[in-house]
């Protein structure tokens, strides 16, 4: 392309140009400078949307670091999990999961789904954020009357009770499978050691203590209206994933079903080193993913990246994520 004549500029034009504005500022004052400290810090995790006529907020429990891929990760050799990550823009060496709680007013009911990991630190200091995001989102604890939990594992329901042996939601049923409850309070699991053993000692912490308000989740069934328990076993024995409908429009909180957004969508057959049964969380997952797929379903994963919304396609074998865009008016 030729630059007309009439807007050319010459090097030596810019020099002078540069060497008139540099004479300039030295004969001028010095200009107003507004320089900070950096804060390092991040804004409250909540993210607030709309499910039909239900208002929904997702609430962050703060980030999970899994540790190597490989390790959490099973069926596929390094270098191709490695190659998986890279075209994905993520890293190789370290595998972070979000906690994407959910709360949905349905008018009726608040209900929360999961509750992140209350004040263990297993998975490191970035834990635990769950009651101060839920503040800050301007919701009262006390005012959610159901948790519904997916199943019984660290991340998911170590935050009923407080280290003081109080309800973090004192006006809340819960609900859980049976099988699930059941599995994970078992004391003769307690001999088997290693987190096996810590996992059992927490879920007996914070579920036999409200056991007398724990409504079973039981499949194909509503725990509030609205609000229908889909039976998903294999990462635990009683694994649920819960269907929100309102109006014309659904949504499902898919709890577990799958960790993590490019390695167990596009490799779906691949194992989790958490799973109780691996073959079955497998079946689970295609399962449930094939018919959100189909339908077109929004969900909420637990584990995808900060807020955890939007829709899955199928591709090949395997499936495609894709987040919803962010809507910062309601």
């Amino acid at each position: 392309m030729t630059i007309p004549s009439s807007i050319s500029i010459s090097r030596r034009h810019l020099l002078a140009g540069a060497a008139a504005l540099g004479a300039l500022s030295a004969s001028s004052p010095s200009p107003a400078r507004a320089a900070a400290p950096a804060l390092g810090t991040q804004a409250p995790s909540w993210y607030r949307f709309k499910i039909g006529e239900f208002e929904a907020t997702v609430v962050s429990d703060g980030p999970l670091p899994l540790g190597k891929p490989e390790d959490g990760f099973k069926g596929l050799p390094k270098a191709e999990l490695d190659k998986l990550l890279t075209d994905n823009f993520l890293p190789t060496d370290l595998v972070t999961l979000e906690q994407n709680a959910l709360i949905v007013n349905t008018g009726r009911n608040l209900i929360l789904f999961d509750t992140g990991m209350g004040t263990a630190k297993a998975f490191g200091p970035t834990t635990g954020k769950l009651l101060d995001n839920i503040k800050a989102a301007g919701i009262d604890p006390g005012q959610i009357d159901l948790v519904a939990v997916t199943h019984a594992h660290i991340d998911h329901c170590w935050a009923l009770m407080s280290d003081d042996a109080k309800p973090n939601f004192p006006n809340a049923k819960v609900t859980i499978s049976k099988t699930d409850y059941d599995w994970w309070t078992d004391e003769a699991k307690l001999s088997q050691g290693g987190w096996l053993k810590d996992f059992v000692a927490g879920a007996r912490k914070h579920l036999v203590p409200v056991r007398d308000r724990i409504a079973w989740a039981e499949d194909g069934k509503e725990v509030a209206p609205g609000i229908t328990a889909m039976f998903s076993p294999g990462h635990t024995v009683g694994h649920m994933a819960y269907l929100i409908n309102s109006g014309s429009q659904s949504l499902v909180f898919t709890g577990d079903l799958c960790h993590h957004q490019v390695l167990l969508l596009q490799r779906p057959r691949l194992e989790f080193a958490f799973d109780t049964d691996p073959k079955q969380a497998v079946a689970s997952r295609m399962r449930v993913f094939d018919m959100i797929a189909k339908d077109r379903l929004p969900i909420v994963s637990y584990h995808f990246p900060f807020p955890g919304i939007g829709h899955v396609t199928k591709q090949g074998e395997g499936y495609l994520w894709h987040p919803a865009p962010m809507k910062m008016v309601l």
